[in-house]
């Protein structure tokens, strides 16, 4: 993935569902999804644990089926080895563009799944960081 990739997807992105959504301010999750909503892109926290709550000027969702609105990213804050089903779940989303798997988060299988569907797939890497990195 390039950085004239990276641009463009995080250009025209601009719905965010984000996996793995936290409420403690000190969560990473938490702190790229403020972000990433101060930067102007839609963001919906995912959460089975969180369901319901608001946040982020929306409802956190128990699931990536929940979201009846037009996703653009599916930001991933999970363990590597829990990617693929959320992947499986995100391609079932209508217009989807983006899998983006954070820092630390590789998941090969699951990358390859995403491809094959005309995807693009990041991974190991943070908006929050690309952002300012890419004067976006």
């Amino acid at each position: 993935m390039t950085d004239d990739d990276i641009r463009r997807i995080l250009t025209t992105t601009r719905t965010i569902a984000l996996v793995g959504w936290s409420p403690k301010p000190e969560r990473p999750s938490n702190g790229v999804a403020r972000f990433l909503a101060g930067q102007g892109y839609r963001v919906i926290p995912v959460n089975p644990g969180q369901a319901g709550q608001q946040a982020l000027g929306t409802t956190v969702r128990a699931s990536l089926s929940e979201i009846d609105e037009q996703v653009d990213m599916v930001d991933i804050f999970r363990r590597s080895e829990e990617v693929l089903p959320v992947v499986q779940e995100a391609l079932t989303l209508p217009g989807v563009k983006t899998i983006w798997m954070q820092l630390g988060v590789v998941n090969e299988e699951a990358a390859a799944l995403a491809r094959v569907k005309g995807l693009d797939v990041v991974m190991n890497r943070c908006p929050a960081i690309e952002i300012p990195r890419l004067g976006i």
